[in-house]
């Protein structure tokens, strides 16, 4: 059966943007891993302790029957317009060499022999730099490996404006800049793949619950709205969130530095 990687930003991301995709995969037979770039710190971790949201996400990938977790290494860049410091322990993603960071990701890519990656269109989806990040190394990292297809996760900003009413309407505390509508995501013309994943609601609420110190004590400005989404009925998670978008890239061009 092929074998679906996925590399994500940060822990949390996975559920939010893929998580019924990579469900549906693994009920129906296919080797599904998550690799993330950063464990969702700022700062150093303790030594001789996994960073807490490392050990949460490998609690919601169960849930979705993911079958393996890799963290390529790099700490959280954050979303603020300050870039801070490297922590001493390891750099940020951001600040990574985009070339460096491919060849991590491709040595995953190898290893298990991907038919498919998934990864972030080319605006990051709502901008955030190591989204941005993860699109440019994430195409590198298929050229390097010759996996054959790339699928971006990303979202019609025209769906993205009515998802974000009915948001509010369902007092779900979202916020979003209306006038960056036109900056975000992707148009929906640029659309290739639209998977309804709504029969996964309750793995995907599940697993997104399982990233506890977001859901629970998160400050970042999705935290209020991730609180808000794991105590929803099922039925209206699944129609908030029932729905995956990607953009197929163009055919990997292979490369020959491997």
């Amino acid at each position: 059966m092929p074998t679906l990687v996925a590399f994500h930003a940060h822990p949390d991301d996975e559920v939010l943007l893929t998580g019924g995709t990579l469900a549906q995969a693994a009920a129906q037979g296919h080797r599904v891993v998550v690799v993330v770039a950063t464990d969702g710190l700022m700062g150093q971790v303790p030594h001789g302790e996994e960073p807490p949201r490392m050990g949460e996400l490998r609690a919601g990938a169960a849930v979705l029957g993911v079958g393996r977790v890799v963290h390529l290494g790099y700490a959280d860049s954050g979303h603020g317009k300050e870039l801070y410091p490297d922590p001493p322990d390891r750099s940020r993603f951001v600040r990574a060499d985009t070339e460096e960071a491919a060849r991590r990701l491709a040595e995953v890519l190898r290893e298990e022999d991907a038919d498919v990656l998934l990864s972030y269109d080319a605006n990051g989806g709502y901008g955030h730099r190591d989204h941005v990040k993860v699109h440019h190394v994430g195409k590198r990292a298929a050229e390097l490996a010759g996996t054959p297809r790339v699928l971006e996760a990303t979202m019609p900003r025209e769906a993205f404006g009515r998802l974000m009413r009915l948001a509010r309407l369902l007092r779900i505390p979202v916020r979003y800049d209306a006038e960056a509508l036109s900056r975000i995501y992707s148009s929906r013309t640029d659309i290739t793949h639209v998977i309804g994943v709504r029969r996964y609601a309750r793995q995907k609420q599940a697993a997104l619950a399982a990233h506890r110190s977001e859901v629970a004590k998160g400050t970042g400005r999705i935290a209020p709205a991730m609180r808000a989404l794991v105590r929803l009925p099922v039925p209206l998670f699944g129609l908030l969130l029932g729905r995956e978008w990607f953009v197929e890239a163009g055919p990997v061009r292979r490369s020959t530095n491997r």
